[in-house]
């Protein structure tokens, strides 16, 4: 879950790193203390998300746990940047960062706590960055297991840790994002696409009138909309509590679930499987593992014959994105056509329709139509 002070981690300052995508190479020493104050923002967006401080798996460290651990990590580094400005080739002491989170008591901190302490002590350490000479970039220190960093390397070495625990959380992130803009979301969401609409009503033709449809990710509503006019009758529920709140205050029945985890079942059918899942623009932000997971799992409750239509943005990897009326970033997944093809035969769909679409800010959509 940490980095241990005497594991050496100084390959991130070499090569990018295979999880969060960092890449030290990148962007100026004088842009370090932006950064940190940007990952300090983003952490304020995460501990003020649902339930922050619950472990979603009891092996990883919760948000607030997580949160805790940054804000400790720029204490001990605007120690050792004070260190070095002041020392010649200084030695750090050693920071066990396991008996830190269990001394400190992670599990019990507050999230609000943790949010006030981690902003202070981003802007400590990003400031005292941000007045480092250029002449001093090159001071040297020493840590415990013998790495040697300069002012420059330790500052490059300190941001990948905050941009590999931001990535870390990056699903609690989303939803957080979403929850806190959930309103604007909605207010601002434009009028649906000809290609939505177009596959909307193509999927309840299909069907067929009176058939059950679970919604995953019903955001705003409208498609759920679309589909009961067209004589659906569909569950709608969100990972988000805010747009099952505000589905809920126009009168909607609606739940929040996580389509990875929680029971897919609808209570109020006894236990009876779907005629489709109706899933637009929201499994791209499930994480590329654990969408088969997901694909399987909605197999498993829709009926032989059944449908799903979901689409995903095309394209390799993952990224953070801040487009729209969300301020706060989001992570996204991206899939090629032949590997999320791949995903649904492996997980009990059968491809009966595949399309790419463009966007309204240029990038692809993958739309797919498969059968259980």
């Amino acid at each position: 879950m940490t980095m241990s002070d005497t594991k050496d981690w100084t390959w991130v300052l070499e090569r990018p790193c295979g999880d969060c995508g960092f890449d030290a190479a990148i962007g100026d020493f004088e842009a370090i203390g932006a950064a940190i104050r940007a990952n300090a923002d983003a952490w304020q967006v995460a501990l003020a998300g649902p339930g922050p401080s619950h472990r979603r798996d009891p092996e990883a460290w919760s948000v607030t746990e997580y949160a805790a651990h940054v804000r400790d990590v720029h204490a001990v580094f605007a120690e050792r940047l004070a260190l070095m400005l002041a020392v010649d080739r200084p030695q750090f002491a050693n920071w066990d960062q396991d008996a830190a989170a269990i001394e400190g008591r992670y599990d019990l901190a507050r999230p609000e706590h943790v949010a006030a302490a981690l902003a202070a002590e981003a802007e400590t350490v990003a400031s005292a960055y941000d007045a480092v000479e250029p002449a001093a970039y090159d001071r040297v220190g020493h840590r415990s297991n013998g790495s040697t960093f300069t002012v420059e390397t330790l500052a490059r070495y300190h941001l990948h840790d905050l941009v590999h625990h931001l990535w870390d959380v990056r699903r609690e992130l989303t939803v957080a994002a979403y929850d806190a803009g959930a309103t604007a979301y909605r207010a601002a969401r434009p009028v649906t696409a000809e290609r939505v609409l177009a596959a909307l009503a193509d999927f309840a033709e299909r069907v067929g009138t009176g058939a059950r449809v679970l919604e995953i990710g019903s955001g705003s509503g409208q498609d759920a909309l679309a589909l009961e006019e067209h004589g659906v009758s569909v569950r709608r529920t969100d990972v988000t509590p805010g747009f099952v709140d505000l589905l809920r205050a126009d009168g909607h029945r609606a739940d929040v679930l996580d389509p990875l985890v929680d029971d897919l079942a609808d209570p109020e059918s006894a236990g009876a499987p779907y005629d489709g899942v109706w899933a637009s623009a929201c499994l791209l932000h499930v994480a590329r593992a654990d969408l088969p997971t997901v694909l399987r799992r909605l197999a498993e409750v829709t009926r032989p014959g059944g449908l799903l239509r979901l689409s995903l943005k095309e394209g390799d990897g993952e990224g953070w994105s801040t487009h729209g009326s969300i301020e706060a970033a989001r992570m996204f997944t991206y899939w090629r056509s032949a590997d999320l093809e791949a995903a649904l035969i492996a997980t009990g769909w059968r491809v009966a329709d595949s399309a790419r679409d463009a966007g309204l800010r240029g990038e692809t959509w993958l739309g797919i139509l498969a059968e259980r």
